[in-house]
């Protein structure tokens, strides 16, 4: 009979940012373990609140599944003898197995002949399965930090204080440290501190409840906005949206309690960034805005229980917030008494990297790069605000405020470019450049700031390629692959049309006197290479999204020198990839193109010669294709790729006729070499679209 499995560890305040990944990491090996051992359960959820961890998985198997499996033995030359009797070998292969030699089989492998037996292996009990499960489980979770306290030898986010193991109605014996599993939980700290009796998994989460702890994050996520968001409207305001806050209070609290305060008013001359910052960061409290989005001097802190006495707790939280804001300030206005230009010069004295120098050395580079960026995308009008604003982009690193809050760089660039006079367009810029920060941020709303951030970023790349320090597994210190997704939006949403590769040249003819002496591994490709294959990932990966991969596969492998223009290829042919007649189009397609791979090398360049076409079908298609030659290439210029892939496909009638009636590996070489220059031809202008022997022909009929 199936059972429900829950696991809980409980302990003193765990960081909320921990919680999370945690939680995966318990469920991975839990449910790794019991698929290696082959018991089957149904749904598993998790649970996690600051002061525990757990799984819970329903409808588990009293045992792992009975399996049959093919054992091998000896060699059958190692395990008979001449005359077919069974040797040594085969009798203790036999013996080991309990089986009799009658009873071993023979299988043929590629490496020839060997003795096999059917073995039954008996699925272990779900008890047996889940006490070794649950105790890796629980000593393997990864944290970003870990503690030890007292005598104990483990360790842990935070000191462990009890251990839940259920199997239905059983216990099951797990150890950490000084704790040993049992079934009694604990509700909420302060609300509910006592012990709660657990008869079986099913009780938890309303047991919980009831101690006053809502353990199920997305429903606690979820109360957690419903009573924000009621406290501000009482307060005649509305919650100023920010998820990742959400996601962190979330995880701070067990029973979400809000409570809206105030501060001074005077305050609010501070950039509006200042204070959401100041009451985000230090104590996670929520902003408030009008209906307008402006901000208001009121915020909403979140407790873990109910408040007895509201005002006396508000005093606390306001009095916390003043000390907070009064550092602002003093960090604001100490900080505009010196104008932004008189700060670039202290950037040399700011490592951006050892190897690649100091900030300023790397503004120097990324200014020059982003105006060689102006002149290719025909932005040259804007190049003064470019020079200027790259210029002090960096220089808010060396103030007060950004050294308290660094997540404020580029915010109080822009802030003190203004107060120091700077035109608005590079105050602007200098904030921009940042632009986007994540998947979801906005693009910048002009093209001073979206070069600069381009030539930034693309500075950043190249220097840290060209070092040796690019990204390997999940480790990216330099957060390389975000930077360059962001380059990829800021060109496709700014519509920008220049060569890739030659930015990336530029880029590293910038770095050359920082990465001359750099050491590369044997082997290892150029930084140059090494930089477009990693935008070729990047690529791959975002457009995938959306898109079949082997269509994305084909647009890539013919090109993505031009972003935007790979990208309207991309879209033209996702287009017609998915119509019913595509089918036979491919295969016309990846035949002209398997034979170019397979004979093209070995035929000298060249065009054709028409006059060594001897046949009418090969006249005709090499008329068709001159004709489709002239008008593709006016549409791939004019960017009409939907055009131009109509006009490909029209050959399709030729091609076919081609391949029914003429024999292409003609006895003549001159022939020969003439036909298959004909198809090098045709799949060139195949290839001004996409590499179409990457399509797959059987997954475009599906579609």
């Amino acid at each position: 009979m199936a059972r429900d499995l829950l696991l809980e560890v409980g302990a003193e305040e765990i960081p909320a940012s921990f919680i999370g990944p945690a939680l995966e990491d318990l469920k991975r090996v839990i449910t790794e373990r019991m698929a290696d051992a082959r018991l089957k359960h149904g749904e598993v959820r998790t649970f996690g609140t600051p002061r525990r961890l757990a799984v819970w998985v329903k409808d588990v198997a009293d045992a792992g599944e009975d399996i049959v499996k093919e054992v091998l033995g000896p060699s059958a030359k190692a395990a008979f003898d001449a005359q077919g009797k069974p040797t040594k070998a085969a009798e203790k292969f036999a013996e080991g197995l309990k089986l009799t030699v009658d009873q071993l089989g023979r299988a043929t492998t590629p490496k020839g002949e060997y003795v096999s037996a059917r073995v039954e292996e008996k699925g272990r009990p779900a008890a047996d399965i889940l006490k070794d499960a649950l105790h890796t489980a629980v000593h393997g979770i990864n944290f970003r930090k870990s503690m030890r306290w007292g005598d104990v030898d483990t360790s842990f986010a935070r000191p462990v204080q009890w251990l839940v193991a259920l199997l239905g109605s059983d216990v099951l014996p797990v150890v950490f440290g000084d704790v040993t599993s049992g079934r009694a939980t604990r509700g909420h700290r302060f609300l509910a501190p006592g012990a709660i009796e657990l008869k079986a998994p099913a009780d938890y989460e309303a047991a919980l409840e009831q101690a006053h702890v809502v353990a199920d994050i997305a429903k606690r996520r979820a109360q957690l906005v419903e009573k924000v968001k009621a406290a501000a409207a009482k307060a005649g305001a509305r919650l100023l949206e920010d998820e990742s806050l959400v996601d962190q209070v979330t995880n701070l609290v067990e029973l979400p309690s809000p409570v809206v305060g105030t501060f001074e008013e005077r305050h609010l001359d501070l950039p509006p960034e200042v204070l959401v910052q100041e009451m985000k960061s230090h104590q996670r409290y929520f902003s408030l805005v009008d209906s307008a989005g402006k901000l208001q001097p009121k915020f909403i802190a979140v407790s873990n229980t109910p408040v007895r006495d509201e005002q006396l707790s508000l005093r606390g939280y306001q009095r916390v917030l003043r000390a907070r804001l009064a550092d602002g300030r003093f960090f604001f206005d100490e900080d505009r008494k010196t104008p932004l230009i008189d700060r670039v010069e202290k950037l040399g004295r700011v490592v951006w990297q050892g190897q690649l120098g100091s900030y300023l050395e790397k503004v120097e580079r990324f200014r020059t790069l982003a105006l060689w960026l102006a002149q290719q995308t025909g932005r040259a009008g804007d190049a003064a605000t470019i020079e200027r604003g790259a210029t002090l982009a960096k220089a808010d690193l060396v103030t007060g405020m950004v050294g308290e809050f660094p997540e404020l760089q580029g915010v109080m660039g822009r802030e003190y470019a203004r107060a120091g006079g700077e035109p608005d367009a590079v105050a602007l810029a200098i904030a921009e450049h940042y632009l986007p920060r994540g998947a979801e941020d906005a693009l910048p709303t002009q093209d001073a700031g979206a070069l600069i951030g381009i030539a930034d970023r693309l500075d950043s790349l190249c220097g840290i390629f060209a070092i040796g320090k690019a990204p390997s597994g999940a480790a990216d210190p330099f957060a390389l692959r975000r930077a360059c997704i962001a380059i990829i939006r800021l060109v496709l949403g700014r519509g920008y049309r220049f060569s890739l590769s030659a930015a990336v040249d530029e880029a590293l003819r910038l770095l050359a006197p920082k990465i001359a002496n750099a050491k590369r591994k044997a082997g290892e490709p150029a930084p140059r290479e090494q930089v477009l294959e990693f935008f070729r990932g990047r690529l791959k990966a975002l457009w995938g999204e959306q898109h079949r991969t082997d269509v994305v596969e084909a647009v890539l492998s013919a090109g993505f020198d031009d972003l935007v223009a790979a990208q309207k290829r991309l879209e033209a042919l996702s287009a017609i990839v998915g119509r019913a007649d595509f089918l036979p189009l491919a295969v016309a397609f990846k035949r002209v193109v398997n034979i170019v791979e397979k004979q093209g090398r070995d035929v000298q360049g060249g065009e054709t010669n028409p006059q060594k076409l001897v046949d009418a079908p090969e006249k005709h298609l090499h008329s068709a294709f001159t004709q489709a030659r002239s008008t593709v290439s006016g549409l791939v210029r004019a960017d009409d790729f939907t055009g131009a892939l109509r006009e490909i496909t029209g050959l399709k009638p030729a091609v076919d006729t081609f391949f029914d009636k003429v024999m292409v590996m003609a006895e003549d070489k001159a022939l020969r070499e003439n036909r298959i220059r004909l198809l090098v031809e045709i799949g060139a202008l195949f290839n001004q679209v996409a590499d179409f022997s990457k399509i797959q022909a059987e997954t475009a009929a599906a579609a």
